[in-house]
């Protein structure tokens, strides 16, 4: 081993941090997350035995069947979320549903765990957004941060130029403000009003 092999180890470690945490960005991870730990409740505490000294405790239902579909959807649902981010919306009014569903179907929704994981997973999947996109070209200024209001700048009409232009001649105090002539073409900016 060399003095350069825990350098290079710590290299790797903070690249695949870093790629792990851009993955995580872009799509609804905790959504996908806390959906998926719903699902584990819900289709386990059905089949699941507690022994308390010599006692067997057995939590089966008759809708054992229905919580090991539901259990089995949300984490699919989980797993959707974090593959197939386009389908988000879909997925977590699916999750919150199916949430709903194993209050009545599966001992209380997991014993409330299962189904408040599954309930804010689908609520955080249907709230999540994508984020916008940085200008590429630091120098550049994105066209959505400009002003707006009165300070903003107006589209121009097609074949106008978009280099300042010179004000207007100011108008004699003998001016009537009449629609025809030179200056009616003048204040109008050269269309003809009426």
């Amino acid at each position: 081993m060399s003095a350069e092999t825990p350098v290079q180890s710590a290299g790797n470690f903070t690249r695949l941090r870093l790629r792990f945490r851009a993955w995580r960005g872009s799509r609804p991870f905790w959504a996908g997350l806390l959906t998926l730990l719903g699902g584990v409740p819900i289709a386990y505490f059905p089949y699941a035995t507690l022994k308390l000294g010599n006692m067997s405790i057995a939590m089966a239902t008759t809708a054992g069947a229905g919580s090991l579909i539901i259990g089995v959807l949300l984490i699919t649902l989980g797993l959707t979320m974090w593959f197939q981010a386009a389908t988000r919306i879909f997925a977590g009014v699916a999750a919150i549903l199916l949430a709903l569903v194993s209050l009545v179907v599966s001992n209380i929704g997991g014993f409330l765990i299962g189904f408040l994981l599954a309930l804010i997973g689908g609520a955080l999947a249907v709230s999540w957004a994508p984020g916008r996109a940085k200008p590429e070209e630091p120098g550049e200024p994105d066209a959505s941060d400009g002003p707006a209001g009165e300070g903003a700048a107006k589209d121009l009409p097609a074949g106008a130029d978009a280099t300042a232009s010179e004000p207007h001649a100011s108008y004699e105090a003998g001016d009537t403000g009449e629609a025809d002539g030179p200056r009616a073409a003048e204040r109008t900016g050269g269309y003809r009003v009426g």
